[in-house]
């Protein structure tokens, strides 16, 4: 939700021809958010944060990241099969 904007229950719904889930169509770096994204959920969730507040702190973490990811030339030459 943090970082697609939706559950992947209102992704499969809106992709009724698509086969599989969301992460299955993510980018590099949004699987590269992701994976960041988890790991500072369950340090969150052991603060015992509510899960509200999580989603919060971990949507403007998901934003930040992604305009940092998104302007790097690693990634982008990852993307783009490591040319």
């Amino acid at each position: 939700m943090a970082l697609f904007g939706m559950t992947a229950k209102e992704w499969r719904d809106s992709h009724p021809d698509e086969k599989g889930n969301i992460r299955d169509y993510a980018n590099v770096s949004q699987f590269v958010c992701l994976s960041n994204l988890e790991n500072l959920n369950a340090l969150f969730i052991q603060e015992k944060s509510s899960q509200a507040k999580r989603l919060c702190k971990l949507n403007q973490i998901a934003i930040q990241q992604m305009k940092l990811l998104t302007d790097d030339s690693k990634i982008k030459r990852l993307e783009a099969g490591g040319k």
